[in-house]
């Protein structure tokens, strides 16, 4: 099993990013700067989507969130899974939360976005694969 961003929301950013990008062209000094790092972010947000694929992935060693700074993987018997909703500002958001229960410093938190579903799906998939509520 495996989860990643989807595919047409990667796409949509980078266009965004693209037409930011050749917006540049058309604004005064002051807003190059601000479209140009609006530009800058969203396309470097395309990439990591785009690098980062799958982005969790489970299989028989457990499982495996892929990070910029390298995988992490999380085994069978330690992982714990559970996803947790939030209410911030009125926005009520819910993400995935992969903790590994024999070290204190790995915590895994990925929202639907990362996930390209609900991340209450997941973690329901992950405890029917063998992970502990």
């Amino acid at each position: 099993m495996q989860w990643s961003p989807q595919v047409g929301e990667t796409a949509a950013v980078a266009v965004a990013g693209l037409g930011l990008a050749l917006a540049t062209l058309l604004v005064d000094p002051v807003g190059r700067v601000l479209v140009g790092g609006a530009a800058v972010l969203l396309l470097a947000l395309a990439a990591r989507d785009a690098l980062l694929r799958p982005r969790l992935r489970a299989d028989a060693d457990g499982v495996t969130v892929r990070r910029l700074t390298g995988p992490v993987t999380i085994g069978w018997p330690t992982v714990r899974a559970r996803a947790r909703t939030q209410r911030r500002w009125g926005v009520q958001s819910r993400t995935l939360e992969l903790e590994d229960s024999t070290d204190d410093a790995v915590l895994l938190v990925l929202g639907r976005r990362d996930l390209g579903v609900d991340p209450a799906t997941v973690a329901e998939a992950l405890r029917d694969a063998g992970a502990a509520p």
